[in-house]
């Protein structure tokens, strides 16, 4: 453990940039497509993966990576297992948290606020428009987070869809996976800084509208 130890040690300032209240848009959807379009424009891997956070009626929380598939004044979008270990959270607690971390810019981005469900037919338009190989792999993987004997057991699976459906064959929707849609009530905004003096503001919805405040690093 003696290489372990050494982490206490490791620390890094942040240099590349400030946020000021001034430089924010008083809508929180154009600031944080603002901040990712700019992360998207980089070298950074995945700058869409972000950690979704749910909790299910046990009051223990859970934590993964997920794959932001949309972004507007509705929501935030991402597709999933309906019987997966967030799938079975959600429906017993529809409220979660996603979060951003870009270490290269030095920021991160939170949001938290209700889940639900998308259409059917929103969510079959957007499985139709994943790569088949994709397509393959939802039938494949359930109950997903479920225990598999073994990699063969899942290499077998897909042998057998992708003769079913080879390339060209319409691969029906799983009735167990769809979309979900983030409705956001607040957004946080966090910009590295020296000496952790850390630049964050909060986006906290109310009934007159978007409310911002400066939080402490």
């Amino acid at each position: 453990m003696q290489e372990l130890e050494k982490i206490v040690d490791l620390r890094m300032s942040y240099q590349k940039g400030a946020l000021e209240r001034e430089q924010l848009d008083a809508d929180p959807t154009v600031q944080f497509v603002r901040w990712l379009e700019h992360a998207l424009s980089t070298d950074l891997p995945e700058p869409y993966a972000m950690t979704l956070a749910t909790c299910g009626a046990d009051g223990r929380p859970s934590a993964r990576t997920v794959l932001l598939r949309g972004a507007n004044a509705d929501g935030l979008l991402f597709y999933t297992n309906y019987d997966s270990a967030k799938g079975q959270d959600l429906a017993e607690n529809p409220y979660a948290e996603v979060l951003f971390y870009w270490p290269l810019l030095e920021q991160q981005i939170r949001v938290s606020g209700r889940v639900e469900k998308l259409s059917p037919e929103h969510s079959t338009t957007y499985f139709h428009s994943r790569p088949h190989d994709s397509q393959l792999g939802a039938w494949v993987s359930t109950p997903q987070s479920g225990v598999v004997d073994g990699r063969d057991t899942l290499e077998a699976r897909y042998a057998t869809l992708a003769t079913q459906y080879p390339v060209g064959v319409n691969v029906p929707k799983p009735d167990f996976w769809g979309g979900y849609r983030l409705i956001p009530d607040q957004f946080e905004f966090w910009q590295g800084r020296p000496n952790r003096m850390h630049d964050r503001f909060r986006y906290q919805k109310t009934e007159a509208g978007w409310q911002i405040d400066r939080l402490m690093p």
